[in-house]
C-alpha cells in the first residue's frame, strides 16, 4: 500500500482540473523578435494573445500578416498604455476565455518560451497562485545583464520585498510569470500600475489577497535587443511607489484586516523612538547653547526608550517576515 501511496504523490502530480493555458504577450518595438517568440511556443499552450500597444512598428499587423499558427490573436490598442495596461489587457482576454493558468511572456526574446512547463508547475500542483521567474539564481546568466541593470535590480528587489511582503521573492521586475485563472478574477484589475511598475505592483496586491507567491529559477537570454525599460529613468519612481505600497500594506494587514501583537510592537516602538529622538534632540540643544552637560539621568531618559522602541521594530519586522501567505487562495475560491 505505501508503494502506491508514493507513487501517486510523486513529484510531477498535477492537478488534472488546471489545463487550459494562455500565453499573453505584450509588444512594444518587438517586431524583429516577436515570430521567433511564437514559434517557441508547444503544443500546451491552447491561447496565444498578443497585445500590440500601439507600437510604432505595428508589430499586431506583422503578426496578423506572417503567422499562421491558429492559437494566435492579436489586440491592437489604439494608444499606448504601458506594459501593465497591455498585460492587463491580454488577462481580460484570457479570463473571458475560461483559462486555468495565464502566463506572460515578453515580445523582446529575453524568456524562454520553453521554460513554461517549469515556470507554471507549483500552480499546476496546488502549491501556488502566482510563480514568477527569477534570473539570480543562477549566476553564469547574469555576466550578460548590463551593470546598471543588476545594480538596479538589487535595490528595487529589496524595496519590493518591504512594499509586497514577500520577503523570500527577489528579482521584481522579472516579467515573466503565471497566474491561476482564478486568482487573476479576483484582483482589482482596473486599479494597477500600467507602466513598468506593474510585476511590483502585482505583487502588492497579491498579498492584499493573501496569495501563495513564489520564484522559479530561470536563465536570462540577453541578445541584440534593446530592452525599453531603463532602471537609471524609472529608480526614483519606483521608490516612491514602494514606499506608498509599504505603508498602504502596514495599514491594511495590521490595522484593518487585522490587529495582534505585531501591530502594538510596531505603535508602541514609533512612540518610544519619537519620544527620544524629540527629548534628546532636545536637550542637546540646551546643552549646546548653555555649556552645561547633561545629566547622566537626561541621557539615560533620551536613550532609553530609543533603545526599546528599536527593539520593537525589529521585533515586528521579524513577524513581518514571517507573516507571508502560506495557504493557496485559488483552493478557496
Amino acid at each position: 500500500m505505501s508503494n502506491n501511496r508514493s507513487s501517486a504523490s510523486s513529484s510531477d502530480d498535477i492537478d488534472p482540473a488546471v489545463q487550459q493555458i494562455t500565453a499573453v504577450v505584450p509588444c512594444y518595438r518587438e517586431k524583429n523578435q516577436i515570430l521567433d517568440v511564437l514559434k517557441k511556443f508547444d503544443s500546451t499552450i491552447k491561447h496565444i494573445i498578443v497585445i500590440d500597444d500601439a507600437c510604432p512598428e505595428k508589430t499586431g499587423e506583422f503578426v496578423r500578416n506572417n503567422n499562421n499558427d491558429r492559437r494566435v490573436q492579436v489586440i491592437t490598442h489604439e494608444e499606448n498604455q504601458g506594459v501593465g495596461g497591455a498585460t492587463i489587457t491580454g488577462y481580460a482576454k484570457a479570463i473571458e476565455l475560461g483559462t486555468d493558468i495565464i502566463v506572460k511572456v515578453d515580445g523582446d526574446g529575453q524568456m524562454d518560451p520553453a521554460m513554461i512547463k517549469t515556470l507554471i508547475k507549483p500552480i499546476q500542483r496546488g502549491e501556488a497562485d502566482y510563480a514568477k521567474g527569477n534570473r539570480f539564481y543562477r549566476l553564469n546568466g547574469l555576466s550578460k545583464m548590463p551593470p546598471l541593470r543588476l545594480i538596479g535590480n538589487l535595490v528595487l528587489s529589496f524595496a519590493s520585498k518591504m512594499s509586497s511582503g514577500y520577503w523570500k521573492i527577489f528579482d521584481p521586475t522579472n516579467g515573466f510569470t503565471a497566474i491561476h485563472g482564478k486568482v487573476a478574477q479576483e484582483l482589482p484589475l482596473d486599479k494597477f500600475h500600467k507602466g513598468y511598475f506593474f510585476e511590483s505592483d502585482m505583487l502588492f496586491q497579491l498579498n492584499m489577497s493573501r496569495a501563495v507567491v513564489v520564484d522559479v529559477p530561470i536563465q536570462a537570454i540577453y541578445g541584440n535587443e534593446k530592452s525599453n525599460l531603463k532602471i537609471s529613468q524609472v529608480l526614483l519612481l519606483f521608490s516612491a511607489k514602494h514606499v506608498k505600497n509599504f505603508f498602504r500594506r502596514i495599514v491594511y494587514n495590521y490595522f484593518l484586516h487585522d490587529f495582534s501583537i505585531a501591530s502594538i510592537e510596531l505603535v508602541t516602538g514609533l512612540i518610544f523612538i519619537a519620544f527620544g529622538s524629540i527629548f534628546g534632540g532636545v536637550e542637546w540643544y540646551k546643552s549646546s547653547i548653555s555649556g552645561i552637560t547633561a545629566t547622566a539621568g537626561t541621557v539615560i531618559i533620551a536613550a532609553l526608550p530609543l533603545l526599546v522602541g528599536s527593539q520593537l521594530i525589529i521585533s515586528f519586522l521579524n513577524f513581518d517576515v514571517h507573516n507571508q501567505p502560506d495557504q493557496p487562495l485559488h483552493r478557496n475560491l
